[in-house]
């Protein structure tokens, strides 16, 4: 597949370069651009990342940050069940847990919640740091919803991490996901206001709670150029956002994905 010449496969972390060195120097620059690739496009091409994912795998199966990339790769493509293997080939290899919850979220994925509730239960999990348990957390909750268990789903989400005003890298997820299960089971109000709170923690737009949160006030927004105008650009129609849109925008102001 084809890489942009200005990748040179300098870019990657530093401990994954470290690993790269037990390949011959040509080999391990070969491996490092195409994980390079697999970085920049996993969020806005899952397809492609893979497919440098498979390259990288070919040219280098037995280092364990290729296995992982070669994980990550097939998750966001929901390949679920190659996304497990490479996971427990690279957990094999460094004998790390982190990889825990996303391998428990692939047995979601596989249809197999009771086995993400199961893995949610091990004794890896108290291995795990502080992230990787909400992760934890998450996933099961999650695999309770996918049993139709949503009153569980919530207690599950209920937790320090959850009651705590500080904002970390997970909480504006914790707070979407408990909102969304509130919501599942019709508690309108309190969903509302924890989308407010996942809205507020949500610093570089990782959810929808905005949306959510708009969908629940009853906020429609229009389309500035909508078929009113006309061919040459000119506007036809009333001008400004919406009398909702605008709503909203003060709403905002005084305001402060489930797995």
């Amino acid at each position: 597949m084809p890489i942009p010449q200005e990748v040179t496969g300098e870019e990657i972390d530093k401990d994954v370069r470290q690993e790269l060195q037990s390949l011959p120097k040509t080999l391990a620059e070969d491996v490092a651009r195409n994980l390079v690739m697999v970085a920049r496009l996993i969020d806005e091409d899952p397809e492609a990342a893979y497919g440098y994912s498979r390259v990288a795998l070919r040219l280098a199966s037995r280092v364990a940050a290729v296995r992982e990339a070669a994980g990550f790769a097939a998750y966001a493509s929901q390949k679920y069940a190659e996304a497990l293997a490479e996971f427990r080939a690279a957990r094999r290899m460094t004998g790390n847990v982190e990889l825990w919850p996303v391998m428990a979220d692939c047995e979601r994925g596989l249809g197999r919640p009771e086995k993400a509730l199961d893995m949610a239960g091990a004794p890896e999990v108290h291995k795990l740091d502080k992230a990787g348990q909400v992760e934890m957390r998450l996933v099961a909750a999650g695999a309770r919803r996918d049993m139709g268990q949503l009153d569980a789903a919530i207690v599950t989400l209920q937790s320090p991490e959850l009651a705590s005003n500080s904002v970390q890298p997970w909480t504006a997820r914790l707070r979407y996901a408990y909102a969304d299960a509130l919501l599942a089971v019709g508690r309108e109000a309190e969903a509302r206001e924890w989308f407010a709170k996942a809205v507020e923690a949500d610093r570089d737009g990782s959810t929808d709670a905005s949306d959510r949160l708009a969908e629940l006030d009853g906020v429609e927004f229009t389309d500035a150029l909508d078929e009113n105008e006309g061919a040459d650009g000119s506007e036809r129609g009333s001008e400004g956002p919406s009398e909702d849109a605008s709503e909203q925008s003060s709403k905002s102001g005084e305001d402060d994905r489930e797995v």
